[in-house]
């Protein structure tokens, strides 16, 4: 971190606190929020419903690189709840005319970290979806600067406070599954080979620029806005760095131990076809199938996911098994979870997945938990921290994946030891004006 950003940190600590918009109160009522959101897609405007539910939010402004997106959420909001949000196509231009108390981020990957951390620096409370940043340096810089501001971060890791991956963390933390020599954490869907889409012009109501950012400017296609973007490299980090970090996030809970040893890393697009991107037409680039191996002090974990096939003759298609030398316990999504003992002789034990719909997630507990660590200043379910580290595992598996290699991990600095090559992946090259956090 450069000694100029080190200065700033410790001033934002205090300029936070003395600058940042009070909450609205009344007499005998609960604070009410004066809200803004960044990316206002599906997702983005999915968590602000539930914002507006809890009662507490004043939704000020909306902020998206596409007018008609932006434009739309605003009607939505207005017809849901009579706020009338201004507009914004720059995130920058919102935080510096706007009194905002919490900011909603559900941008794609590559711009969360900076997001989160212009919200942060000028005082705000952060909503922000995962993964926490598309590289470990812009992450990294993120929870430094939620220390230094003391601001709340929640990451939107909503596994952590569904009621059965609540339960089924318990089970495994009272030793029903034994002693977890192996985890495998998995995602299986369907799909065949890819075929180029034609780029085009991007629509007149789409900044193109801004939405790549620091991203390359690659060009425009359909395939990548709207919602396309996580196969996507130069944007996103694939499976793993989507639904990925969900189901390594529920070993680390379960586990307790932040980091591993060592990661290795491969996959490919043997399915969907080598990755094309010219002037003309362009496919993703994600990998269609990949596998990640963890190395910690007391056990080992995997990753898998294939988007072809789907899961077969597997009992489940998506979650995490814990192996234990009891029995094997499957902690999934919308099949709850399911404890299958070594001993064939004992029952089966299982509990349904109580789930929110229609989106079958829990964002209403997780908003909660949000509120609540506004008012009594602790930590929230997801902290910015928590989000790191398992955003982390994610990136590392890429990370090794392109270099076509295994890696050491040192957890406590956050290096690569002694690999200058691995080490350099930490972190990108930015474009144009853009400059890398931290």
């Amino acid at each position: 971190m450069s000694l100029d950003r080190r200065k700033f940190i410790a001033s934002a600590a205090t300029a936070g606190a003395l600058c940042s918009a009070p909450a609205i109160h009344g007499a005998g009522k609960a604070p009410m929020y004066r809200t803004a959101l960044i990316g206002s897609g599906w997702w983005g405007t999915n968590i602000l419903r539930e914002a507006i539910a809890s009662q507490q939010v004043k939704v000020v402004a909306i902020c998206d690189v596409d007018q008609d997106k932006r434009e739309l959420a605003a009607e939505e909001i207005e017809d849901l709840c009579g706020d009338q949000a201004k507009v914004y196509g720059d995130f920058r231009e919102m935080l510096d005319r706007e009194e905002i108390d919490i900011v909603v981020i559900a941008t794609p990957d590559h711009w969360h970290a900076l997001n989160a951390i212009a919200a942060l620096e000028k005082g705000c409370h952060v909503f922000v979806e995962k993964p926490t940043g598309h590289t470990i340096g812009e992450s990294r810089a993120m929870v430094d600067v939620a220390d230094a501001t003391d601001r709340i971060v929640q990451v939107g890791l909503h596994r952590r406070i569904g009621p059965h991956h609540v339960s089924a963390n318990q089970f495994l933390k009272e030793g029903n599954a034994g002693t977890i020599g192996s985890v495998r954490m998995f995602v299986h869907s369907k799909g065949g080979v890819e075929k180029p889409s034609r780029n085009s012009e991007p629509p007149e109501t789409l900044d193109w620029d801004m939405y790549c950012g620091p991203a390359p400017l690659r060009p425009f296609n359909r395939k990548i806005h709207p919602g396309g973007f996580r196969h996507f490299l130069d944007f996103a980090n694939g499976t793993l760095g989507d639904w990925g970090v969900h189901w390594l996030d529920q070993m680390l809970w379960w586990s307790e131990e932040p980091y591993p040893k060592s990661v290795y890393s491969t996959g490919g697009r043997p399915v969907r076809g080598a990755a094309v991107l010219n002037a003309t037409e362009q496919t993703t680039d994600a990998p269609d199938s990949q596998i990640a191996v963890y190395q910690f002090d007391s056990f080992s974990a995997t990753w898998e996911h294939r988007k072809f096939a789907g899961n077969g003759p597997e009992r489940h298609s998506v979650g995490c098994y814990f192996y234990g030398d009891r029995g094997t316990l499957h902690v999934g999504w919308r099949d709850g979870w399911t404890f299958y003992p070594s001993d064939a002789k004992k029952p089966i034990q299982h509990q349904d997945a109580q789930l929110q719909e229609p989106d079958g997630h829990n964002m209403k507990l997780l908003w909660a938990d949000f509120l609540k660590s506004i008012e009594s200043g602790k930590q929230p379910a997801c902290n910015a921290l928590i989000g790191h580290q398992a955003t982390n595992l994610a990136l590392l598996g890429m990370l090794s994946m392109k270099l076509g290699r295994s890696i050491a991990w040192d957890g406590k600095t956050e290096t690569i030891p002694g690999d200058e090559q691995a080490n350099q992946l930490l972190r990108r090259e930015y474009r144009g004006p853009w400059q890398y956090p931290g």
